[in-house]
């Protein structure tokens, strides 16, 4: 009989991602406690009651379960350009043009304009109309149709103003906005506002399950009753389709009324570490609105971050490898205060 490792509930002080959460025993006994049936004909009642609560909580007609933000992304940009060719804008830093495999040229024969933003960190009104494509008779380019943002990104903030000045041209121009919200319960929290706030302005959103909300699978794609309907299709095309899909539902609802909570004190220490590192001399790469502290190690110490990193491996603290020249250091729910005091006093005993 083949023999399984004994199961630890909460991982050892992993800091790399919010990806990396394990379900915790509660978690998991509203997952085994769950009502199944087969979601491929809509009958599994966890997964439905899962995509009701989601809908309501964003205001919107409906809500589709999806294995990943990834997939939840992907449908969302194949249901929406439906007539190449055709362009889509995103930010150049965006999860869906850097770490998603070209998906959108390879699903949806979609061009995908990626803007670095002019003037600030997220996109902005006129970032986009800057590079908006319009109509034209002759027929030499790829019309936008999509454009697509993000927030958080990189932890930081996406201004709601922004958002619903975006949101505004795009719709005069007849095209579509869809929000990769995967960490948008950090910034309703961050903000104090409903998820409904940020999805009255668009018209689909992505939300992730699997990142700091903890739960082993999953995120949600919401929008109105047609779109979702045409994105089940494509969801069954792309191999999405589940059956007894209920048993990862209800860690979504349990995440929703015990993990999402807690996300303020993750912000909290988020906070703390990254003034102690500031104060240290490292460089703050982004605002730490919300759960990441992204940073470049002080300029007068070579290979600054990487030390840290190997310096707090050494007391039981796992960072991410530094990336484009700046180390990522997130925090979630199962990181204790201790893990960030690990780090802070590893830092100041190297760079004090």
């Amino acid at each position: 009989m083949l023999k399984l490792p004994a199961y630890t509930a909460t991982p050892n002080w992993d800091m790399s991602s919010d990806t990396v959460t394990r379900p915790s025993g509660e978690m998991l006994a509203a997952m085994l406690a769950a009502p199944v049936g087969d979601d491929v004909f809509h009958e599994d009642p966890t997964v439905v009651a899962l995509e009701q609560r989601i809908a309501a909580l964003c205001n919107k007609p409906a809500a589709l379960f999806c294995t990943s933000s990834t997939l939840s992304n992907q449908l969302a940009i194949r249901t929406h350009l439906c007539s190449p060719p055709e362009s889509l804008i995103c930010h150049a830093q965006s999860h869906i043009f850097q770490h998603e495999s070209a998906g959108a040229s390879m699903h949806s024969q979609a061009m995908m304009i990626p803007v670095a933003p002019a003037t600030t960190d997220n996109l902005t009104v006129e970032d986009v109309r800057r590079a908006f494509v319009w109509p034209e008779p002759v027929g030499l380019s790829a019309p936008t149709n999509l454009v697509a943002l993000e927030n958080t990104l990189s932890g930081a903030l996406m201004p709601i103003e922004d958002i619903r000045a975006i949101s505004e041209f795009t719709r005069a121009q007849g095209a579509k906005v869809h929000l990769d919200g995967s960490r948008l319960w950090n910034a309703a929290v961050a903000e104090g506002r409903e998820l409904s706030a940020y999805a009255t302005h668009v018209d689909s959103l992505n939300l992730c399950l699997s990142k700091g909300m903890g739960c082993p699978v999953g995120a949600m794609l919401v929008g109105d009753e047609a779109f979702i309907e045409r994105a089940r299709r494509f969801r069954k095309a792309f191999g999405g389709g589940w059956r007894q899909a209920g048993i990862l539902a209800a860690a979504g609802l349990y995440a929703i009324e015990h993990v999402w909570p807690t996300m303020r004190e993750s912000h909290r220490l988020a906070k703390k570490l990254a003034d102690a590192l500031a104060a240290l001399g490292f460089v703050l790469v982004l605002p730490p609105d919300t759960n990441m502290v992204v940073v470049e190690g002080p300029p007068a110490v070579a290979s600054s971050a990487t030390m840290l990193i190997d310096s707090v491996q050494e007391r039981g603290v796992r960072l991410s490898p530094v990336y484009q020249g700046s180390l990522r250091i997130v925090l979630h729910h199962q990181i204790s205060e201790e893990c960030v005091d690990i780090v802070i006093d590893t830092a100041r005993r190297m760079f004090g």
